[in-house]
């Protein structure tokens, strides 16, 4: 906890407040359904003991179950452990009344993943006892306004960096702060592992540059740590371990935009799969359009049931009509499977790429009639009409070409790591 501030000194300084919920997605659904309340529960992305747990509750984690825990294994471990199918626009909906909480205390500067945000502070709230003031507001608001279920941990640190690693250093429900003039203080305790930057990949390599313990990596030398991340990632890591300031982050520049599927057995079929790419790519055209983007390259790629992989990728002049980029799939589809010699396929991954903004003036070809360019101001005038359908009438409502059922099952969107869906997403 925070240390005491009663004396007459001045009171320590913190700049950011870092917010972790605690087991977020089992704690939706612990709060939609009263039932699983006190119960361990391990959310899965389908019914069956051969998938791993995507997220835990924390009483299911007093079991050694979390994510990527085999799901036969958690039964093993917990016979009373309850499964419960993701619920993924149910959780970006709580994502989003967590934020509307969190800003009717103080503005979110960055966010993080889906469970987790930062707070830069300003100079009123710097002090400590105003940092920790803050902190238990926005506890106590999230349960009364969020829901009851709906917990989370806080880090107060001179840096965004630090203060993740505060938010990590008591679970659940904790209020830690590391101090500038404390460090390295109880970082002393934690193992390189607990550091958000040292993986399972990154460990071996700090390994070989003599660094085993958390006093060895305090102590090592910024050059040390270049070398071991092999550039600057190393000395930025040096640099946020011992308290200094946090980078603003780079403005989100789009590069490239896509979707893959591992396919079901009775999918993997050559024209079962091509249905499958094609719906990939049609979830993709709409969020191209929906973010004011087109595409001047789509690539593609498969890999067999026997393991080979194959692609292939096209240049177009820029577009986001799904007419036009089905016609250049359907072409990519046929060199890939000629690859692929027609055998079975496992997964499919279609991605858009050479995105540029619709604002940007597009150079137009001499060659080009204002009837081709009438053509195609009415695909993207058609394909806006249906994703609009689709947002008002639900996903799938209105399709191009035929999408089985089976089809339409996998298609919903997911939550990734690295990026939280949009609402509408789950109606494309």
């Amino acid at each position: 906890m925070p240390v005491s501030t009663s004396s007459s000194a001045p009171a320590p300084l913190v700049d950011w407040l870092f917010l972790d919920l605690n087991s977020f997605f089992a704690s939706v659904e612990q709060q939609m359904r009263p039932e699983l309340r006190g119960k361990p529960v391990a959310v899965v992305p389908v019914d069956t003991d051969a998938t791993c747990a995507i997220a835990a509750s924390q009483e299911a984690k007093k079991f050694g179950i979390k994510t990527g825990t085999n799901i036969g294994e958690a039964r093993r471990r917990c016979p009373e452990l309850i499964t419960v199918m993701a619920g993924h626009d149910v959780y970006v909906e709580f994502h989003h009344q967590v934020i509307t909480e969190v800003e009717r205390h103080f503005p979110v500067h960055v966010i993080c993943s889906i469970d987790e945000m930062a707070c830069k502070l300003d100079e009123p709230r710097r002090p400590l006892p105003a940092a920790v003031d803050l902190a238990q507001r926005i506890k106590r608001g999230l349960r009364e306004r969020v829901g009851e279920c709906i917990t989370c941990s806080v880090g107060l640190a001179p840096n965004r960096f630090l203060a993740k690693v505060a938010s990590d250093m008591q679970k659940p429900d904790g209020l830690v702060a590391l101090l500038a003039e404390e460090l390295p203080g109880r970082l002393l305790e934690l193992e390189l592992r607990d550091l958000c930057g040292i993986g399972r990949r990154m460990e071996p390599r700090l390994h070989a540059c003599g660094i085993r313990t958390m006093q060895d990596l305090w102590e090592a030398e910024r050059e040390t740590l270049h070398r071991a991340w092999g550039g600057v990632g190393g000395d930025r890591f040096w640099h946020a371990l011992h308290g200094g300031p946090s980078e603003d982050d780079p403005p989100a520049q789009h590069r490239t935009l896509g979707h893959s599927h591992v396919l079901a057995p009775e999918l993997r079929t050559p024209p079962e799969a091509g249905i499958v790419a094609r719906r990939l790519l049609l979830k993709a055209a709409s969020r191209l359009r929906r973010m004011e983007y087109r595409a001047t390259y789509l690539h593609l790629s498969v890999r067999t049931e026997d393991g080979p992989r194959c692609e292939a990728q096209a240049k177009f002049e820029p577009a986001c009509d799904s007419i036009v980029l089905a016609r250049v799939l359907a072409e990519l589809w046929q060199r890939v499977m000629q690859q692929a010699r027609w055998q079975r396929v496992k997964k499919v991954s279609v991605t858009l790429m050479g995105l540029e903004a619709e604002s940007r003036p597009q150079q137009l070809d001499l060659f080009t009639s204002g009837t081709e360019e009438a053509s195609r101001e009415r695909r993207e005038h058609l394909s806006r009409v249906l994703d609009e359908i689709n947002q008002k009438r639900g996903r799938d409502s209105v399709v191009i070409g035929f999408t089985p059922d089976t089809v339409r099952t996998f298609s919903g969107t997911k939550i990734a790591f690295t990026r939280i869906p949009d609402r509408e997403e789950f109606q494309e």
